[in-house]
């Protein structure tokens, strides 16, 4: 199988290294790479994919609502959110799917977050809009640096949620980081971890994030990255093969990285 990461960047990805993974244990021919794409770039995949030249492929911000439009179907899911991160070949039709929303409920699960208290979901993105989706029927909140993408976002996807000031801490809320900060040691408004129940934090970096690191320093319940790249990165396998992902071995694979990095941190 020739499957590929699409998004810039995607130096720091680790999906390459997880479905690699993925394929030996499942005694599959083929390899994942990663691919630096800019928009244009984004289209050119979507040639090789319709040509047979891709099998299958997931996209990273910032290209995920552009996915979804260039798409030939899309998945329920997909459409509702109006974002596509993974790319499955039908032919030669491309159909889009969204299994960031399955990321997030494994990852949620996983971390065992608080299932009852309200939600603030930071980010206006595809990323914020797979959390709204996969947490619809919570109490939901919003926020964003421009309020009207916000607001744009929220009647797009058809959930219950209020849009709020950015960067306003929420006491007692889960927190869902949606947005890249984070991914090169940023960190998130003062307050709006350090006051929360429990962190999604939807990207990674080398050692964890700021605001991982926060939360945790904080004694709540916290999801990183890695744990949503897992719950997206099964539903995504399954799609291209038919088959169960070997979630052990993509586990092991994610758990050699995270010592690597800590041993170079």
């Amino acid at each position: 199988m020739r499957l590929a990461i699409l998004g810039d960047p995607v130096a720091h990805s680790l999906s390459p290294l997880l479905h690699n993974a993925a394929l030996r244990a499942a005694g599959l021919p083929g390899e994942y790479v990663a691919r630096r794409v800019d928009a244009s770039g984004l289209v050119v995949a979507f040639d090789d994919l319709r040509s047979g030249q891709l099998d299958g492929a997931n996209v990273t911000m910032p290209h995920k609502m552009l996915a979804a439009g260039t798409c030939d179907g899309l998945a329920a899911t997909a459409a509702r959110s109006g974002a596509v991160n993974t790319l499955v070949r039908i032919g030669t039709a491309v159909v889009g799917h969204n299994t960031d929303v399955d990321g997030v409920r494994l990852a949620w699960g996983s971390a065992g977050l608080p299932t009852s208290d309200a939600v603030l979901v930071l980010g206006a993105g595809g990323a914020a809009a797979a959390a709204l989706l996969a947490l619809d029927g919570r109490k939901l909140f919003l926020a964003a640096r421009r309020p009207d993408h916000a607001a744009a976002l929220v009647e797009h996807v058809g959930v219950d949620a209020a849009v709020v000031e950015w960067a306003s801490p929420m006491p007692g809320a889960v927190v869902v980081n949606a947005t890249p900060l984070g991914m090169r040691g940023e960190s998130l408004p003062n307050g709006v971890v350090e006051s929360c129940s429990g962190l999604l934090d939807m990207v990674y970096g080398p050692g964890g994030t700021p605001a991982g690191r926060a939360a945790a320093a904080a004694g709540v319940p916290v999801a990183d990255g890695t744990a949503m790249l897992l719950g997206q990165a099964v539903e995504s396998f399954r799609l291209w093969t038919g088959r169960a992902a070997p979630v052990a071995a993509m586990t092991t694979a994610l758990a050699t990285a995270a010592h690597r990095a800590e041993a170079h941190a």
